[in-house]
């Protein structure tokens, strides 16, 4: 079973034996999918010939779906009990977590640690959001891990967003501001005006929030699932999501 849009799935079948089934989002294939209406609470899918609503927010989450669906196909099971229980599937916890405030503004909460991931997860807000919609992300790296990401990250950061926080992940047991200094590194001069520091994490995504309008994106990347701060071999309690939600009820 393999995804016909990745180049690698036709590689894969170059010498296979087996029975092969294809899937896509984009070609014709043995199982096909089209993403008919994305919105930040989930997507609307044409999988197989039937609308499904699904929570699941992203292009990739409807190739996940695909794939899954391509499987229990393959394997005999009724395509009406399939398609029932794939909208029935929740997000895993901290990617693409979506959170709204009362006043409008909507905040994504994901573990985009690295600059694909980052790009992965900017890309699909923006295909969701409309042209009047600012994106705020709030990012960072983290502390003895692989240092040449670093200014990737804000490279990416602020080429596709509207404005970026950059401010600390789990420094582990580097200083917060060395981190920084060496993402800011990779920011275009011609960039530097959308770009701030804040080496709080709490109050850098404090002021995302309350820099956001309604309408606007505020996305918390890289810790996403983790409940908890890395600071010089000490983890101490820090949950985005949870921060998030309690910043908004305060708006």
């Amino acid at each position: 079973i393999t995804n016909i849009d990745d180049r690698n799935g036709m590689v894969m079948l170059q010498n296979t034996k087996a029975k092969v089934v294809t899937y896509s989002l984009r070609s014709m294939a043995d199982m096909r999918c089209r993403i008919v209406e994305s919105h930040f609470d989930g997507t609307l899918l044409n999988l197989d010939g039937v609308e499904v609503w699904t929570r699941l927010i992203g292009e990739f989450n409807a190739y996940n779906l695909l794939a899954i669906y391509s499987t229990l196909i393959s394997l005999g099971f009724e395509k009406g009990d399939v398609l029932t229980k794939l909208s029935e599937v929740t997000a895993v916890s901290g990617r693409f977590e979506y959170i709204k405030s009362n006043s409008g503004i909507v905040a994504v909460v994901d573990y985009a640690h690295t600059p694909d991931a980052l790009v992965n997860v900017i890309e699909t807000i923006k295909k969701i959001k409309g042209d009047d919609q600012r994106l705020i992300t709030v990012v960072g790296a983290g502390g003895n891990r692989d240092k040449t990401k670093r200014p990737v990250m804000a490279k990416v950061s602020a080429e596709m967003s509207d404005m970026v926080i950059l401010t600390s992940d789990n420094p582990r047991f580097e200083e917060p501001e060395d981190i920084l200094n060496d993402m800011k590194a990779g920011v275009d001069i011609t960039l530097t005006r959308k770009v701030i520091t804040i080496v709080d994490r709490k109050e850098a995504i404090r002021t995302a929030c309350l820099m956001a309008k309604k309408g606007d994106i505020v996305l918390v990347a890289g810790k996403g699932h983790e409940n908890y701060q890395e600071i010089k071999g000490v983890k101490h309690h820090f949950d985005d999501k949870e921060l998030v939600s309690e910043i908004f009820n305060t708006l």
